[in-house]
């Protein structure tokens, strides 16, 4: 019987955030390779998988003020328990260290099969803002660095991020796994984005900024806000995503006058409509200081628009100013002034875009090799011992 390698994550679509298309992405890509492999995720309500593979959802209950996040119950379902038993894993990936890392963690023990973990986010942040013990928060995150101890091989999406993980307390090695992305192209850039636009309904002469991901304030979001209201000259502004909040972002960009200028899409799950966004943009804004990485601006470098994000930012740790994309301090004035600048340098922008595409791409297929070849001599190290 030919083996699954299990991909385990607490986001899948309909969720769309970067951990989670790189689940999919993973899945799809090995999937297409021969490989058997199936996910296992939280249900989401009222939604039908329709991968080529099979994924596996448990119960789950929302989460408070994290919508469209749930919080999964496996332990409660006992045919969902007897699916899994059932499944011949020959390795388990887990994406996060909560409920369905925990159970891939689980079956990893109990099986002794090669356990592989990703560190994708700044956990302590979270904790940091949802709780107000410090000794509470403390215990999380000596089991968070328990649970990355008891990996095979923890992977990272970049360098950067292992000084994190590093401060968390974890002593292990890392291995850097990038991330792909699926939005290649040979149309010339400045076509590109005529399409696009005339698609989306966009005028060709406006400078137009894109966001993709949650819409929490996390993000640092209030950042893009207050310094497009400095900015002063004509502008769109487009947020493409959903999250807790997006209302109080619509009520602040009314108060500083912008409500004209910016635009909320919601969550967009259709690839090929997200795809025209990104081309028709002339700049992707990422302010994040939360993140340790950004997969969305890998796939707004793919269709040559360049990323801004804040200097020092984990997420930033592979954009060098004014050749790859463009940084600037953590200060709406600082991005009010940047924009300013680089309205009057249009071939600039154009400059850094091609280069965005050079440096910050590959392709998931090129990334599946890898990820392959690691799984597999993961597998056979294990069988030797």
């Amino acid at each position: 019987m030919m083996q699954t390698i299990g991909q385990f994550n607490d986001s899948y679509p309909p969720i769309i955030d970067g951990v989670a298309i790189t689940v999919q992405q993973y899945a799809r890509c090995l999937h297409n390779k021969g490989e058997k492999v199936c996910v296992v995720t939280p249900k989401a309500p009222d939604y039908i998988d329709q991968d080529p593979f099979p994924v596996y959802r448990y119960p789950s209950v929302p989460l408070i003020k994290r919508e469209p996040y749930r919080l999964g119950i496996p332990d409660i379902d006992l045919a969902f328990q007897a699916k899994l038993e059932n499944i011949p894993f020959s390795l388990v990936h887990a994406h996060c260290p909560f409920t369905s890392g925990l159970l891939a963690l689980k079956i990893a023990r109990e099986r002794k099969i090669p356990f592989v973990t990703s560190f994708h986010s700044k956990y302590k942040d979270n904790f940091e803002q949802s709780l107000r013990s410090k000794a509470i928060i403390k215990l999380m995150m000596m089991e968070l660095v328990y649970f990355y101890n008891q990996a095979d091989e923890v992977w990272i999406p970049q360098e950067a991020v292992e000084e994190t993980l590093r401060e968390y307390g974890y002593k292990g090695k890392v291995v850097v796994m990038n991330n792909g992305n699926d939005f290649s192209t040979e149309t010339e850039p400045e076509l590109l984005q005529k399409i696009a636009r005339l698609k989306l309904h966009i005028p060709e002469d406006e400078l137009v900024f894109l966001y993709v991901g949650q819409l929490v304030w996390e993000k640092n979001l209030r950042f893009i806000l207050e310094g497009l209201a400095q900015y002063n000259q004509p502008f769109r502004m487009y947020f493409v995503g959903t999250g807790y909040a997006a209302e109080d972002m619509k009520t602040l960009a009314s108060t500083l006058n912008i409500s004209n200028k910016v635009f909320f899409t919601g969550m967009i799950t259709d690839r090929n409509v997200l795809r025209d966004y990104y081309a028709a943009a002339d700049l992707f804004l990422f302010p994040s200081l939360y993140d340790t990485w950004a997969l969305v601006a890998r796939e707004a470098a793919a269709l040559y628009t360049p990323s801004l994000m804040i200097r020092g930012a984990t997420a930033a740790s592979q954009i060098t100013d004014n050749h790859n994309g463009f940084l600037v301090n953590d200060n709406p004035v600082s991005l009010a002034l940047k924009l300013k600048e680089l309205a009057l340098q249009p071939e600039l922008l154009r400059r850094t875009g091609l280069q965005a595409a050079r440096t910050l791409t590959k392709s998931w297929e090129q990334i599946a090799e890898e990820v392959l070849e690691r799984y597999k001599r993961l597998i056979e190290k294990k069988k030797k011992h």
